[in-house]
């Protein structure tokens, strides 16, 4: 099921398998009888509208990282196995964070302002090396994020399901109902957990009450993982000096939300994993699970439907 913006290279499909297109209105009739679907416009309701003409499906991959907008509860107690576009967008998520802490840190916004201005001014600006960045999310794109940091100097710990110490990536990993505990120890954190009932408003108010003054935010997960209002109070009081948002409850942003004038607010549209070559990468990911599962092979990404993520 797509929009109308698939990449070259899914046709090769068509070799193997009897393919049909289908967009979001069309989709109950495509589906009927239909073992696989690729789910393309992965933010669309439409499955769960046809759920009830999906009796044939075994297999659901959705083109995207995190699985929270397919979810639903009949699916989730179903046999039909999903799979996810893990690994695609690791190093350009880690990437994108790195460019934005450096953005705080080196005061690039400032800088822009005074050329517009044509204003000289010297400033002193930070180091990042020494800081520490407290990554919630110790799936593959956190760990990717976590390998860049340490690459530069940084430290890093992480946020997880469950507290670890000797962790490869992160070192330590605290528990996510200790987040207001230790959240205190960052100079950076940095959201990217999947959206699960767990992880739904985990950085509250109470959680970013408890930060250092100073401290940052940078939120590349989902927006329901933060709460806003809580976080624009902190910012106007300087508590929070800056917060970098590629996420939002809704998308896109309205044009009248206060995040767009927000003092030290760096907001993107969704883009942090789209990096050159996106479309066709998750392409080719799905091409070869979809060959794995034609020749009866285990496939990639497979996610388990009750926690909402890769195990």
């Amino acid at each position: 099921m797509h929009a109308g913006d698939l990449p070259d290279g899914l046709d090769s499909v068509e070799e193997v398998a009897d393919v049909r297109y289908a967009t979001a209105d069309t989709l109950g009739d495509a589906v009927d009888g239909a073992d696989t679907l690729l789910l393309w416009d992965f933010f669309s309701p439409a499955v769960r509208s046809a759920w009830p003409r999906c009796g044939s499906l075994t297999w659901i991959h959705i083109a995207a990282a995190g699985v929270d907008s397919l979810m639903f509860d009949e699916l989730v107690d179903s046999n039909v196995t999903v799979t996810n576009s893990r690994g695609v967008f690791d190093r350009p998520i880690a990437e994108f964070v790195l460019a934005q802490i450096l953005a705080f840190a080196k005061d690039s916004e400032r800088s822009r302002a005074l050329q517009q201005s044509k204003v000289w001014q010297h400033r002193e600006t930070e180091r990042i090396d020494g800081a520490h960045a407290m990554i919630v999310g110790t799936g593959a794109i956190g760990r990717a994020i976590a390998t860049l940091l340490t690459a530069v100097g940084m430290s890093v710990s992480g946020v997880g399901r469950t507290a670890r110490e000797g962790d490869r990536d992160f070192g330590t990993v605290y528990a996510s109902d200790d987040l207001g505990a230790v959240a205190a120890r960052a100079d950076y954190l940095v959201l990217v957990a999947p959206l699960t009932e767990q992880t739904r408003g985990l950085v509250d108010d109470a959680v970013l009450a408890a930060m250092t003054p100073g401290s940052r935010v940078i939120n590349v997960g989902r927006g329901e993982l933060l709460d806003t209002d809580a976080l624009l109070a902190h910012l106007a009081t300087g508590h929070i000096a800056g917060a970098a948002l590629d996420v939002f409850v809704t998308e896109p942003l309205s044009a009248d939300h206060p995040l767009w004038t927000a003092e030290n607010v760096i907001v993107t549209p969704h883009m942090s994993g789209d990096a050159s070559g996106w479309k066709q990468r998750l392409a080719e990911l799905f091409v070869d699970n979809a060959l794995r599962h034609f020749r009866g092979e285990p496939l990639r990404n497979v996610v388990d439907k009750k926690l909402g993520f890769v195990v």
